[in-house]
């Protein structure tokens, strides 16, 4: 590469890291807002909530990247031209496609991270974020274990636990289930206990409350009547307040591309979703990793139109953000149609070939021939020119006779 492309490319590397860092961290900071609101309320530790945002960290960044690419191709573009580095570039030579190429090499930068991203490190944190969804959710032992808050571990469940000894005793417990809205169940305990009970010996442990010295209500509301029980000791199955069934292991955002592409039918079949969503899915990894190489691009060219203005380029960032906006509208446009068709794949690469287009009409819009400035009356045109005034030769000449500019 030329001195001024590893200049360039330097600085659109260096730019991209500082944008992709404020970026991810500005959403990486909001999704960790609800992972905590969402993990520490059901009770789980700290180490369980740093686990979770660190497993979504992959998809942040697979998110950010265009972004990042586009504004540091901005920037940079926009400093070089305030700089007049570029004014010095096309001086000794250099045409706005010459100048192009440590952009789109900077693109394809941007598009090989994508494509790690896309096709490796996203399914990857997906499915263990999938696989530790569903630990948690089995894990009701978690989400019942804290004091002075009610809880509700499920739909129609209402738990609360004044005190936890260090022993693992729950004091004062109270446990309500409206899940059948005709009869409605209360329990209130001194002390309970959380175990694992095996009543089948082929399966898995399942938890229960083994309730000591307390009462049980059951209201009937269709004759509105309340059946107490006292009891000295009673056991609640809480396995079943979690339903799992949801939380399914195997999902297209899970496999790897090339299953996606060659195995469509099995891959439909193994999770339950369309031919057309699974061809969208593998095919949409690929484009994302275009259109980060369109992002780039299109940044870098769409500030090379116009010339130069003590104002800036404040019209032509505007028209680059425009024509990215452009472009993922009609990203956007195209999924629907090969969710309902899988023939009509090919059309998802048509936002990415637009976006090129667009890069290439721009730059060679910017090294088009420069018209010079037509002059106010030629010397070839003297029926143009007023009564008595000299033409352009005349006036030339008797400028050079006089010495006095024409």
């Amino acid at each position: 590469m030329a001195r001024f492309d590893r200049y360039l490319l330097s600085q659109l590397m260096m730019l991209f890291g500082f944008f992709a860092l404020v970026l991810v961290a500005i959403y990486w900071i909001n999704s960790a807002v609800r992972l905590f609101d969402q993990l520490i309320a059901d009770g789980q530790s700290a180490w369980v909530f740093l686990e979770f945002t660190a497993l979504t960290l992959p998809n942040v960044i697979r998110i950010t990247l265009p972004l990042a690419g586009f504004a540091a191709a901005v920037y940079a573009t926009n400093r070089l031209m305030a700089d007049s580095e570029f004014v010095v570039m096309q001086a000794t030579g250099f045409s706005p496609w010459r100048l192009a190429r440590p952009a789109l090499i900077f693109g394809l930068i941007t598009a090989a991270m994508m494509g790690a991203m896309t096709h490796f490190l996203v399914p990857m944190s997906q499915e263990q974020i999938v696989l530790r969804n569903r630990d948690i959710a089995a894990n009701v032992t978690a989400r019942l274990l804290t004091e002075g808050t009610f809880l509700h571990p499920a739909g129609g469940i209402t738990v609360y636990i004044r005190e936890i000894s260090e022993d693992g005793t729950l004091n004062d417990l109270f446990l309500s289930d409206r899940r059948r809205a005709d009869r409605p169940q209360t329990y209130t305990a001194a002390q309970a206990y959380i175990v694992n009970a095996n009543d089948d010996p082929e399966g898995a442990p399942q938890p229960k409350i083994v309730m000591v010295d307390g009462l049980a209500q059951d209201l009937n509301t269709e004759t509105g009547r309340l059946f107490t029980t006292h009891f000295q000791s009673f056991s609640y199955d809480v396995g079943s307040l979690v339903d799992t069934s949801d939380f399914r292991v195997v999902s297209v955002r899970n496999l790897p591309t090339w299953m996606l592409l060659l195995q469509t039918q099995k891959v439909s079949n193994l999770t339950g979703e369309g031919i057309g969503w699974v061809v969208q899915e593998g095919h949409g990894r690929i484009t994302q990793s275009l259109l980060c190489i369109v992002a780039a691009l299109i940044g870098f060219s769409a500030l090379q139109v116009g010339g130069y203005s003590r104002f800036g380029v404040w019209k032509q960032i505007g028209f680059a953000v425009l024509l990215l906006v452009a472009v993922k509208f009609v990203e956007g446009l195209v999924t629907d149609p090969v969710r309902k068709d899988p023939d009509m794949w090919p059309v998802l690469y048509f936002p990415a070939v637009l976006g090129l287009a667009i890069s290439a009409g721009l730059l060679w819009w910017a090294s088009r021939s420069r018209r010079p400035r037509d002059r106010a009356f030629p010397p070839d045109a003297p029926s143009d020119r007023p009564p008595g005034m000299p033409s352009g030769a005349e006036a030339s000449g008797r400028a050079a006779a006089t010495g006095v500019p024409a």
